[in-house]
C-alpha cells in the first residue's frame, strides 16, 4: 500500500491538471493599419544612352533620352499616389551629322497597343536600342504600371528603317525584364 499511494497520488495530480480548463481570451492582437502617406508626384530619373552603331556599311549615332514630364497626365496607383509620365526622345544621326530620325515619344504614341488600365495608369518607362536586324534598327519599348514596374508591363518592339519610317508591334520576347530592372531604380 505504501508503494501504491505515491503512484495513485501522482496519477490523481496528473488527472486534475489535465482536466483543468485553460483560460481562453477573445482578444485578437494585430498591428494598427496606418495608411501610406502620399508623396509629391514621383518621377523616374532622367536618363540618356548614346551608342555608335554599325548599320549597313556606315556608323550611326543612336541616342535615347528620357525625362519625367510634369505637363503630361499623371498615372495613379491603387492608393492614389501620383507618378509622372515620361517623354523619350530617340535620335539617329549619320556620320555627317544629318538626321535619319529625331522624335519625342509619349505613352500616347503606343495607346493602340495597350488596354484601358495601361492607358490610364501606365507610364512610358523606357525605350532602348537593341540591335540592327534585317536592315532596321530595333528598339524595345516598355509601357508599365509605375508601382509594379518589374512585374506589370507591356513590351513592344519598334523598328526604324533607313528612311526614318517607324513600325511598332507587340513583342513576345520576355527578355525585356532586364531593361525594366535597370529603369525602375528611380520609381
Amino acid at each position: 500500500m505504501k508503494r501504491l499511494f505515491p503512484l495513485v497520488l501522482a496519477l490523481g495530480i496528473m488527472m486534475l491538471s489535465a482536466c483543468k480548463e485553460k483560460k481562453q481570451t477573445d482578444d485578437i492582437i494585430t498591428t494598427k493599419y496606418v495608411p501610406k502617406q502620399l508623396q509629391a508626384p514621383i518621377g523616374m530619373p532622367a536618363d540618356k544612352q548614346v551608342q555608335t552603331v554599325e548599320w549597313g556599311d556606315a556608323a550611326y549615332q543612336v541616342s535615347v533620352s528620357r525625362v519625367a514630364a510634369d505637363s503630361l497626365p499623371m498615372a495613379k496607383d491603387e492608393a492614389g499616389q501620383k507618378y509622372k509620365d515620361n517623354r523619350i526622345t530617340v535620335s539617329v544621326t549619320r556620320q555627317d551629322g544629318s538626321s535619319v530620325l529625331k522624335r519625342t515619344f509619349t505613352k500616347s504614341a503606343f495607346t493602340q497597343y495597350v488596354d484601358e488600365v495601361f492607358r490610364k495608369n501606365g507610364i512610358l518607362a523606357s525605350i532602348r536600342f537593341d540591335e540592327v536586324d534585317n536592315g532596321k534598327l530595333e528598339f524595345s519599348v516598355v509601357i508599365a504600371l509605375p508601382d509594379a514596374i518589374d512585374d506589370v508591363f507591356i513590351p513592344l518592339e519598334m523598328t526604324v528603317d533607313r528612311n526614318g519610317i517607324i513600325n511598332i508591334r507587340e513583342d513576345d520576347d520576355m527578355d525585356m525584364l532586364d531593361y525594366v530592372e535597370d529603369e525602375d531604380e528611380g520609381v
